[in-house]
């Protein structure tokens, strides 16, 4: 195989973080010896989650094996999941800002037909649902642990009880029609198409798109992880990326 040079747009303060979460662990388990340093491994995770290389090629080309590559991968997402926000730590920490912005993504899976329960009449592939807020400048707060993608993003929401909880933090939210029904704080575009409206409630729609379009520049900003993009892994597996990357894209803001 032919190994190449490449670079990962991520800033030094991402692999250091991680690198220092890698050396913590590896003290607390006692690992007394690794084929790799902890600022190499790190260095192989962002490569697979940032870039989206398979493990034959980060194997390839930090020289170590194929399942040298999967259990540092494994360990590292492990460590740094754990480091993401619940929705009970996000939504109070958020309890200053004047709104937020609940959405929904589907993240492509590789799935046959027959899988069913990840199939997304919406988007028409298979996928697995993430409920994310952001806050008024399109910033990641919190991302929910995947649901298949047949799952509607009203019932994830209530799911994850995300509503619950901003109801009780008193927090205004924007969602778009998918949350219709939601209640509370989330405040939902009027139904209908916009040439049926009056021109009052066009005017409320179009003010609340322009609001809801920073939250689906983050949903964006997390695809930028080009792992995301085409999931070629276990379902179960899913969130802990899911966590992983949110920690990560955080940790480097």
């Amino acid at each position: 195989m032919l190994v190449y040079p490449s670079a990962i747009d991520l800033s030094t303060r991402t692999l250091r973080v991680l690198a220092e979460h890698l050396t913590r662990r590896r003290r607390e388990v006692g690992s007394r010896w690794r084929k790799l340093p902890a600022g190499q491994q790190a260095l192989l995770v962002l490569a697979h989650l940032r870039c989206g290389d398979t493990y034959a090629q980060l194997a390839a080309g930090f020289g170590v094996g194929i399942a040298t590559v999967y259990r540092y991968i494994r360990e590292a997402i492990s460590v740094v999941a754990a480091l993401a926000p619940t929705l009970e730590q996000a939504v109070p920490a958020a309890s200053a800002k004047a709104y937020l912005i609940l959405d929904g993504t589907v993240l492509p899976i590789d799935r046959i037909a027959a899988d069913r329960p990840f199939y997304s009449g919406k988007h028409k592939r298979h996928g697995m649902n993430v409920q994310v807020i952001t806050d008024p400048f399109g910033k990641l707060i919190w991302a929910s642990p995947a649901l298949p993608g047949a799952v509607h993003d009203l019932t994830a929401a209530r799911t994850h009880q995300v509503i619950d909880a901003l109801n009780e933090a008193g927090l205004k939210c924007f969602a778009d029609k998918g949350y219709q029904g939601a209640g509370g704080t989330v405040i939902v575009p009027f139904r209908g198409k916009h040439r049926n409206l009056s021109s009052g409630k066009q005017a409320v729609n179009v003010a609340h798109a322009k609001i809801r379009a920073v939250g689906e520049q983050a949903v964006a900003t997390l695809k930028t992880w080009r792992l995301l993009r085409k999931l070629c892994c276990s379902t179960t597996r899913i969130t802990g990326i899911v966590k992983a990357v949110l920690a990560l894209h955080l940790a480097s803001a």
